[in-house]
């Protein structure tokens, strides 16, 4: 059983997956929520399937990129349990773990391409290009979207853009007739799912004392008010 983790953007989300299969799982999709409810979460979820924390076989975490905050949160309460279980970690990118949910939950044609858009500041995002299949084509990136943004890749395929950060680009790249938009997607750690199956069946584990998130960006603190 693998208790999955997300909380690179707003929503926290924890699930428990057994051999691919979603057993059970909770999420909220609100700022500032993930300290408060992620242990709770996953007390609720180990109780609600009848297991205990030694059944764990290992713990995946969303890795990032996305919210410097959020992603400093999942991954220590995935690190701090690793230490506490012994029990192997797992790092899913999660840009790829959205374009699995996407193409899972809507039925994505074959010639279609996913464009996940985690939203960074102003007309900046976080995204990565994928086929149907979860092949990556273009590679994770910060980029500042503009009206000629992925205008090679639209020249020839329709793309389907979604994520918290594609919200805000439908003006920009909608007037392409090859851009498609999802809207409301939430990221949630149900997308792990087959994403953590395959790492674990591989053997493929970090090392938890110098895990650290995929950040892409070194994190910048806004000024608290007052301050000049």
């Amino acid at each position: 059983m693998i208790l999955q983790i997300e909380t690179a953007t707003t929503s926290c989300s924890v699930a428990l997956a057994q051999n691919g299969q979603v057993l059970a799982f909770k999420e909220i999709n609100a700022r500032n929520m993930h300290a408060q409810v992620i242990t709770v979460y996953i007390d609720e979820l180990i109780a609600q399937t009848g297991g205990t924390y030694a059944s764990l076989d290992a713990i995946a975490v969303s890795c990032g990129p996305g919210s410097y905050t959020g992603l400093r949160i999942g991954v220590s309460t995935a690190k701090g349990l690793c230490y506490a279980l012994d029990k192997p970690l797992i790092a899913v990118e999660t840009l790829a773990a959205m374009a699995g949910g996407a193409a899972a939950e809507n039925g994505i044609d074959s010639n279609t391409l996913l464009c996940p858009m985690i939203d960074a500041r102003r007309m900046e995002v976080y995204t990565a290009v994928f086929t149907a299949t979860g092949e990556m084509i273009k590679p994770t990136a910060a980029e500042i979207i503009d009206t000629n943004s992925f205008s090679d890749i639209l020249a020839a395929r329709q793309v389907l853009f979604f994520g918290d950060g594609a919200d805000k680009c439908i003006d920009t790249l909608g007037h392409n007739p090859n851009a498609r938009f999802l809207r409301n997607f939430v990221n949630s750690a149900t997308h792990l799912t087959g994403l953590a199956l395959e790492k674990f069946n591989r053997g493929e584990f970090e090392d938890v004392a110098y895990f650290e998130p995929y950040y892409l960006k070194d994190f910048i603190a806004g000024k608290k008010a007052g301050e000049n």
